[in-house]
């Protein structure tokens, strides 16, 4: 392998070990058993962002699991959090 390639291989290792982990928020509407994606949020080194899926509020999270407080939904409803794979 040259150096070039090598360093190329480093960088992408650099790049996947410090890729954001992405999740959802679901909402799962009472009776109806219908879910819908409410929110989408990546990990940060020292928390997490979210954005609503229509782009007209953002987060800026402690803790990724902090998501459903910031959620208003029914109280019928029940939010989710979930990870992408």
């Amino acid at each position: 392998m040259s150096d070039e390639q090598e360093c190329s291989q480093r960088v992408i290792d650099m790049v996947k070990s410090q890729a954001p982990k992405v999740f959802a928020v679901v909402i799962e509407s009472g009776c109806s058993e219908e879910a819908r994606v409410v929110a989408w949020g990546m990990t940060l080194a020292d928390g997490a962002y979210m954005t609503s899926v229509e782009g007209n509020n953002q987060w800026l999270l402690a803790d990724p699991d902090n998501a459903l407080m910031y959620i208003r939904h029914a109280p019928e409803d029940t939010p989710y959090l979930v990870w992408a794979a």
